[in-house]
C-alpha cells in the first residue's frame, strides 16, 4: 500500500514538473531564437546605412511551437509586434516550430522580418567581390616599388589610401584595378598597408599588416575612435579598434590616416590583441566589423559620412 501511495505521489508530480519543464525549454529557444535575430538586424541595418540596401541575412529558428509563449509584443530593434496585429510593413508571417527569419531592408519601410515555415538558412550576401582575399600577394607583392629595392631592408613602410601626393599608391591602385569590386574598392573606405619591409617570406607574414575600415577617415578627422578589419600577411583577420591620425604628406597636404602612427611591432601586436577573435575568412572577419560598427559608441563617427553608415 504504501509503495502505491509513493507512486501515485511521483506521477503527481511528474504531471505537473513535465509540462512546466517544456514551457521552459521553448522559452529557452525563443530568447535564443530573438537574440539572434536582432544580431541580424544590426547586420542589415548597418549595412543599409551605408548604402548596401541589397543584403539579408536568413536566420533558422530554434523554437518548437508556433508564434511565442514567452513575449507579447516582440520587440525587435524597435520594431514592436503584437500577436493580434497580423501582416504590417515591418513584419511578415509568424514565427513557425523549424522555420526561419529572413531579415531583409526596404528602402520605403526600412528593416522587414519575414517569417517563414520549414526553410534552411540563406547564404550571407556582401557588398564586395570575396573571391578577391589576399592583398598582398595578389596586389602589394606585385607592385615594382616592392621589388625593385626602392624600399631597405627592416624599413618601416605605411601606404595609406587616402595619401594625396603618395609615389606608392597609384602603383597600389593599378594591382586593384585588376580586380572587380573587391573590398578595397569600396567607396569611401580607408585602408592602408603597414609593416617592415623583409628579406624573406616566412619573415614578412609575420611583419605585415592591412587596415581596411569603410569609414572615410578624412570626414572623420584626427583623434577619433574607430572600428577596423586588419588582415595579416599570414593570411588571418582580425578586428580591432583605432585611433585616426593626421598626415601630411611630401607637399605639405595633410590628411587623416586610419591610425596613429605605429612604429614598432608591439605597437602593431597591441591593436591586433584588442580583437575578441581570430577570424579564419574575410567574410566572418567583415560580420565582425559589422556588428562593431553598429556600436553606438560609434555614432558621431558614423554620422560624419554620406550617407551615414
Amino acid at each position: 500500500m504504501e509503495m502505491l501511495i509513493v507512486i501515485a505521489i511521483v506521477a503527481v508530480l511528474i504531471s505537473v514538473a513535465v509540462p512546466v519543464l517544456s514551457s521552459q525549454l521553448e522559452r529557452s529557444r525563443e530568447a535564443v531564437d530573438l537574440a539572434n535575430v536582432r544580431s541580424a538586424y544590426a547586420q542589415v541595418s548597418t549595412e543599409a546605412l551605408l548604402g548596401n540596401t541589397g543584403v539579408t541575412v536568413t536566420v533558422k529558428l530554434k523554437q518548437k511551437q508556433a508564434g511565442w509563449q514567452s513575449v507579447d509584443p516582440v520587440n525587435i530593434g524597435g520594431i514592436v509586434h503584437f500577436k493580434k496585429d497580423g501582416d504590417t510593413a515591418n513584419w511578415k508571417g509568424d514565427a513557425a516550430p523549424d522555420g526561419s527569419c529572413e531579415v531583409s531592408y526596404n528602402e520605403a519601410y526600412g528593416v522587414v522580418l519575414t517569417w517563414n515555415g520549414t526553410a534552411a538558412p540563406g547564404k550571407p550576401s556582401y557588398p564586395f567581390n570575396t573571391a578577391y582575399t589576399n592583398f598582398f600577394d595578389d596586389v602589394l607583392y606585385k607592385t615594382a616599388f616592392w621589388n625593385d629595392g626602392t624600399l631597405s631592408n627592416n624599413a618601416l613602410f605605411e601606404f595609406d589610401s587616402l595619401c594625396p601626393n603618395s609615389t606608392y599608391i597609384p602603383q597600389i591602385k593599378a594591382e586593384l584595378d585588376k580586380q572587380t569590386n573587391s573590398l578595397l574598392q569600396r567607396e569611401n573606405c580607408t585602408w592602408a598597408f603597414w609593416g617592415f619591409k623583409k628579406k624573406t617570406e616566412a619573415e614578412q607574414e609575420k611583419n605585415s599588416y592591412l587596415f581596411w575600415t569603410s569609414l572615410d577617415t578624412n570626414k572623420i578627422g584626427a583623434g577619433k575612435q574607430i572600428p577596423v578589419l586588419i588582415q595579416t600577411g599570414d593570411g588571418k583577420y582580425y578586428v580591432s579598434e583605432t585611433t585616426t591620425g593626421q598626415r601630411t604628406d611630401s607637399k605639405g597636404k595633410k590628411y587623416v590616416a586610419a591610425s596613429e602612427h605605429l612604429k614598432t611591432a608591439d605597437a602593431f601586436q597591441e591593436i591586433l590583441n584588442k580583437s575578441v577573435n581570430v577570424y579564419p575568412t574575410l567574410e566572418a572577419a567583415y560580420d565582425a566589423y559589422v556588428k562593431a560598427l553598429a556600436d553606438p559608441k560609434y555614432n558621431d563617427v558614423r554620422a560624419t559620412q554620406t550617407p551615414a553608415p
